[in-house]
């Protein structure tokens, strides 16, 4: 629709209540904060990233298996 200048809904990549980073200037390190926040944040993503892989699997089975023997082949190629 070219008569539309600007959306009237957030763009679906941005989560509800996910702002900006807090501004750690109030002195204090929080290191270890922010790696476990990274590490949670790190296990979510791979979590969602095996179970789009299963759904994709699921869904195009020939791709799949093509990707499997793909997959196969390189190894039985691979030279240490």
């Amino acid at each position: 629709m070219p008569d539309r200048d600007f959306r009237d809904d957030p763009s679906p990549r941005i989560q509800p209540g996910a702002g900006p980073l807090p501004d750690r200037t109030d002195g204090t390190d929080g290191t270890d904060e922010s790696d476990a926040e990274r590490r949670r944040r790190r296990a979510r993503f791979l979590r969602d990233l095996a179970e789009a892989r299963e759904l994709r699997d699921r869904v195009q089975p020939r791709r799949a298996k093509t990707a499997r023997l793909r997959h196969a082949m390189r190894m039985r190629t691979f030279r240490w």
